[in-house]
């Protein structure tokens, strides 16, 4: 083999990153679970966190009775059935139960047994506390309409999104905010992604509790002012609605999003009414059709 050569570099690690209805490829950075252990412990799913834990699990209590195996005689009645017995009683040391049957009886079986119950509690609390932080997390259950729809409101040319609280439950002091996502060149001549708030008729809603429609009115001072759906499409444009509030119920600061393309947008339609009024008077919120659009007239 000649000298000069050179071993061939890793490839460049890849990550795949949903922004809104986008597909990202980011390389260069390490995209290993390990690298933010507690995020990643929190951000991946539950059948793969299970799947974690037991893996490290098994692997523990395998090293521990590996220990207790290699020692003849350090743990009572673990002839019989030989590794499996230590490894079981590495079960029980590491979960503080002991029935009896197995114990350590030398100075060296003692002294990984203390070390396997220290190393126990230490993980328990670990994934106590990691399963606790799991299920305490705030989660919103917003229900945002598939597509956002352009018609004429009050006399005005208006940009409507429709949202609903998919709990029924009270979330207090909510607010929205409407951002457009489209592409733009400096004068330098560099590409940027550029987010731009759109002004909302109404931001705020005291008592979110069924359904919020968000009104955005497209006159002079709005970017969309005199739009059409090719150019729009021509600018990537995108929309992402942001809710946050105060869940009454868990006390606790939620927040949720949505995001829409301009193949989106459904010009001159409108929300399918979702309010019914029975022959008894009694007003029913009926979320059938709660994804419906209409062409205007």
């Amino acid at each position: 083999m000649s000298g000069n050569h050179k071993p061939k570099k890793a490839p460049p690690r890849e990550r795949r990153v949903s922004i809104g209805t986008r597909q990202i490829v980011t390389r260069g950075l390490d995209a290993s679970i390990w690298t933010d252990l507690y995020h990643g412990s929190l951000t991946i799913s539950w059948p793969k966190f299970i799947g974690i834990a037991v893996a490290a699990y098994i692997a523990l209590n395998t090293v521990f009775g590996l220990l207790f195996a290699i020692v003849p005689g350090a743990i009572s009645n673990t002839d019989k059935h030989g590794f499996l017995s230590t490894f079981f009683f590495s079960i029980e040391t590491m979960a503080s139960v002991g029935y009896g049957d197995m114990h350590p009886q030398s100075l060296y079986g003692h002294s990984i047994a203390s070390v396997e119950t220290f190393v126990g509690l230490f993980s328990i609390a670990l994934m106590t506390g990691l399963i606790f932080a799991r299920f305490s997390q705030p989660r919103a259950r917003v229900l945002f309409a598939e597509r956002p729809v352009v018609s004429v409101h009050d006399g005005k040319l208006t940009l409507m999104m429709r949202v609903a609280n998919a709990r029924t439950n009270m979330i207090s002091d909510a607010s929205a905010k409407l951002w457009m996502l489209r592409n733009e060149v400096s004068s330098e001549g560099t590409r940027l992604r550029r987010f731009h708030e759109l002004p909302l008729v109404r931001n705020e809603n005291p008592t979110f509790i069924l359904s919020w429609s968000i009104f955005h009115v497209i006159d002079e001072s709005s970017l969309l002012f005199g739009k059409s759906i090719d150019e729009l499409r021509a600018g990537d444009v995108g929309f992402l609605l942001t809710i946050s509030g105060n869940d009454e119920t868990s006390s606790q600061v939620i927040r949720a999003r949505h995001s829409y393309s301009d193949g989106d947008l459904a010009w001159e339609h409108r929300y399918h009414d979702i309010l019914e009024t029975g022959e008894d008077g009694q007003i029913t919120v009926n979320y059938h059709h709660f994804h419906t659009v209409l062409p205007v007239g």
